[in-house]
């Protein structure tokens, strides 16, 4: 998994970056809050490790920025503390969007249980996207379910969502499977049709 390593202190770090990769995971480094920002809009890891005090652009700005501009792909952010998770800290970090803590110095096992429970969350929100992502089509009318379980027709449920309009057309393969027999069918019919006698 990749992971962006967040920490102003060179040696807690290279601690950090090693402690990440004895776990298996890619490391990508970062030693303040927008060196961070930078490299996660070039890299988009989805956890991010983060020193909570650092210059420019502490831990809980940093996550709140995650928290504005990511998109679809959520980020499991786990905030780094020397002054221990206290019920004050974590309210102020939840409302940050942070989602875990780890006290310093890192503990091993809990650095790799926390990175756990990032994995199996990752990968629920992203099978969670895939299932909003999936539009409930009726086979015969192909009229789209919305949340409300209303039914509607697509060029309606499009139109609502994005404001585009819809023209309607026949691409060539319909044309020639559907509107050419149609019209040498009625073509047919109109030829076998009696003539009306004229009247006087």
């Amino acid at each position: 998994m990749k992971v962006l390593a967040v920490e102003d202190d060179p040696m807690s770090l290279a601690i950090l970056r090693r402690s990440l990769e004895r776990l298996g995971h890619d490391v990508i480094e970062a030693r303040d809050g927008e060196e961070a920002w930078l490299a996660w809009l070039s890299e988009k890891p989805r956890v991010t490790v983060c020193d909570w005090q650092m210059p420019k652009l502490d831990g809980l700005k940093l996550c709140k920025r995650f928290r504005a501009q990511q998109g679809n792909d959520y980020v499991y952010f786990i905030l780094l503390t020397a002054t221990g998770a206290t019920v004050s800290n974590r309210r102020v970090a939840a409302e940050a969007g942070v989602d875990d803590f780890l006290t310093k110095p890192i503990d091993m096992s809990k650095l790799w249980m926390r990175l756990r429970v990032a994995e199996r969350i990752l990968k629920y929100t992203t099978q969670v996207h895939r299932l909003e992502e999936m539009m409930p089509m009726c086979s015969y009318c192909k009229k789209i379910r919305d949340d409300q379980n209303y039914w509607q027709q697509i060029e309606s449920y499009i139109n609502e969502r994005t404001g585009t309009e819809i023209s309607h057309s026949v691409c060539p393969e319909c044309y020639q499977r559907v509107v050419l027999p149609e019209l040498a069918r009625l073509k047919k019919k109109a030829l076998r049709a009696p003539v009306a006698k004229r009247t006087r």
